[in-house]
């Protein structure tokens, strides 16, 4: 790594120191520059697509003529919601002087993150590697072979042109140097990814947990929830696995913690007041001020979390925030495919936030005489409680605000929806944020994932038929016969192959959709990606799973997604996919190999715990005694409902009205009767016929 430092002070010591276009080819006339992504998909390329840069699709046109020409690669990435590379768009890519300077000396690949997330998981470990922190914009420069020399994220237009003329200088001069780098961060690369032992005997022991709860306590940000920093994310994974841990350690304090961080997110501006939808993180310690962008994967996450959380809690703000946020989703998100797009944008017209943002002049005027308690009620100053005189509606306080009116709950309930309404078609006359509308395959699965959470809590039959349409969306759409998956989805175009997400999120998605509907298409879907899986993206030496398959040219390294973070690592993901398909299906192989996994990463999650949560969950299982529980009847979906109306994280459920071949119903099928088996590693009582019986059995009093 000192090698790469050196190495980049010398080339910098050699210097002299959103709108989304959707035009076709045919309307290439109305622009002054066209370039090759024009003909892409992806809404982020192609609105660099009449940039004066000559943008290239990742692929093997601009690889071979990276060699062909001798230049380095420039490969910058970033995707359509992203704020900061639409400033760096318009201050540099769209600059013509700065362009030539890149079209001169470099070949420029532009790349869609969410369409590729194995080349940006490349090249953002490079960047982390040498500049020790990464983001979007990501800039990376790269060998003729695509072997990363150096990088950062944003750059202003001055300070990247003299990069730009200092690294084309210096290429040309030393090349062994580039080179030397190439060959130090390719070394770091590989050094970057954990090591496995590949261990088969691991004990979890439960107590491991509140020893690892403990160390985060004092990290825990007791007066607005969450942790104690700025930014602030959602982080849906950890704590939906500290809602699972509360119910086994009962620990009242990590409960009213695990309260206090729902309520102040869903009361926070990181939460869309008027129409529902959590934006993407908030820059401050509060959750006031959200960077604007909304991602289908935070909101999909998020109806699972609020989902699980009613289970525990019963408050009627969880149930609001999910009725909301499905409602967001389908007017603003769902395609005609029945397939979510992927995200809107934090700006509009050019500047953040714009559309959601209010003055209390413009609150006063459409609000008239109830714009007072409303105001009250929201936080809403004369002078602004943002920047610019502009208002973030958030909830904060709101009994002493309300003091005042002397009016009923009720009465103010009935005034805060009667003005919502009326400041939501005023915002409907706004430019709306840019949306991008492709559709990723593991971004679908969690939203199906995220309904079917809802349906299970709150019974709404509505929210299982959306699960089912995107599940056939996925199915037509991007299934192929081989039982491959398809990565992105525009204009009835699915291209680029599945990454590992891709096929975890969808089995267990589908896992889910035959726990509640017991149609066996699901099942024997996922056991099918399953094996399609093992044996394309397994590794037999490390247990664990590649995050691109044997099919896939690799960039640098073949890596490993194993953290979870903003979304569970994919790693994690099919660990808890195999456990519960070894009991469904009794495969052995499955049980050994997500064992293996768990056992493998265990060190880690008890290390690091908030980054390991998903994988926590499935280890927090192991440790502690659990249940399958097979229904078999013409009843199965009335018990299943009663058995599930509380959050139980130690029993794997598993139900169908007919006789079946599934290992796990083979000969237990009834006629006229509806049977629960309560089982431990499909070892089981008697069959009871009711669920007073069966709660017996399940220890519950």
């Amino acid at each position: 790594m000192k090698q790469i430092i050196i190495f980049i002070l010398v080339i910098l010591s050699t210097s002299c120191h959103n709108k989304v276009s959707t035009q076709t080819n045919n309307m290439k006339h109305k622009y002054k520059f066209t370039n090759k992504l024009i003909d892409e998909n992806s809404p982020y390329l192609i609105q660099h697509a009449h940039n004066p840069v000559n943008w290239y699709p990742w692929g093997e046109e601009a690889l071979q003529k990276a060699k062909d020409e001798d230049k380095l690669i420039l490969i910058s990435i970033g995707y359509s919601a992203c704020h900061w590379c639409h400033v760096m768009e318009h201050e540099s890519f769209e600059n013509e002087d700065i362009a030539k300077v890149m079209n001169d000396n470099f070949i420029c690949i532009k790349v869609d993150r969410e369409e590729r997330p194995d080349i940006d998981n490349t090249y953002m470990t490079a960047v982390q590697l040498i500049a020790g922190s990464g983001g979007w914009p990501l800039n990376c420069f790269a060998l003729p072979d695509g072997r990363p020399v150096y990088g950062g994220t944003y750059f202003r237009p001055n300070d990247w042109k003299k990069m730009l003329l200092s690294l084309s200088k210096s290429y040309k001069l030393d090349k062994n140097r580039f080179i030397k780098s190439a060959e130090n961060i390719h070394a770091g690369i590989k050094q970057s990814e954990f090591s496995f032992k590949n261990l088969s005997n691991q004990e979890f022991i439960f107590d491991q947990y509140n020893t690892a709860i403990n160390k985060l306590k004092s990290n825990f940000d007791y007066n607005e929830g969450g942790f104690n920093r700025a930014p602030k994310f959602p982080m849906p994974v950890f704590w939906e696995f500290l809602n699972e841990y509360v119910y086994f350690s009962k620990d009242k304090n990590i409960k009213k913690h695990l309260i206090l961080t729902l309520d102040k997110i869903a009361n926070g501006g990181i939460y869309d007041h008027l129409e529902g939808g959590f934006s993407r993180y908030s820059v401050d310690a509060k959750w006031k001020v959200p960077h604007f962008e909304k991602m289908l994967y935070d909101n999909a996450q998020m109806l699972s979390l609020y989902s699980n959380a009613y289970k525990q809690t019963e408050k009627k703000l969880y149930k609001k925030v999910v009725i909301e946020t499905i409602s967001y989703l389908e007017n603003n998100m769902i395609s005609e495919d029945n397939a979510f797009y992927s995200s809107y944008d934090a700006d509009s017209e050019g500047v953040e936030g714009k559309y959601y943002v209010w003055t209390k002049k413009e609150i006063d005027s459409l609000l008239g005489k109830n714009s007072n308690l409303f105001c009250d009620y929201y936080n809403v100053k004369k002078t602004g409680n943002w920047e610019d005189g502009k208002n973030i509606l958030h909830i904060k306080d709101v009994k002493n605000n309300l003091k005042k009116y002397n009016i009923s709950e009720n009465e103010i309930e009935k005034i805060i929806n009667t003005s919502k309404q009326i400041l939501l078609k005023e915002r409907a006359k706004r430019i709306k944020p840019g949306l991008d509308d492709k559709s990723i395959t593991s971004w679908n699965a969690l939203a199906i994932s995220g309904y079917l959470d809802a349906y299970q809590t709150f019974n709404n039959n509505k929210y299982l038929v959306q699960a089912e349409r995107t599940a056939e969306f996925i199915l037509n759409k991007m299934l192929t016969k081989k039982y491959s998956l398809k990565r992105s989805y525009k204009n009835k175009n699915s291209k680029i192959n599945g990454f590992l997400d891709d096929y975890s999120f969808t089995i267990e998605a589908f896992i889910k959709l035959f726990q509640e509907t017991g149609n066996e298409k699901y099942l024997l879907i996922s056991k099918h990606l399953t094996d399609y899986v093992i044996t394309h993206f397994y590794d037999n030496e490390s247990a664990m799973f590649f995050y691109t398959s044997n099919n896939d040219k690799v960039i640098t390294v073949r890596q490993k997604e194993v953290s979870d973070n903003v979304i569970p690592a994919s790693n994690s993901s099919m660990a808890n996919n195999l456990n519960i398909l070894a009991l469904f299906f009794l495969e052995n192989r499955y049980s050994e190999i997500a064992r293996k996994m768990t056992a493998n990463i265990q060190k880690n999650t008890i290390a690091n715990l908030n980054y390991f949560a998903n994988w926590a969950s499935l280890s927090m299982y192991y440790s502690k005694p659990s249940y399958e529980l097979v229904i078999i009847g013409d009843n199965f979906t009335k018990f299943q409902k009663e058995l599930r109306k509380k959050l139980r994280p130690d029993i794997i459920y598993a139900g169908t009205k007919n006789e079946s071949n599934i290992p796990i119903f083979k000969d237990r099928y009834k006629k006229d009767e509806t049977l629960i088996y309560v089982c431990k590693n499909n070892v089981c009582n008697q069959p009871v016929n009711s669920v007073k019986e069966a709660l017996v059995l399940l220890n519950v009093k």
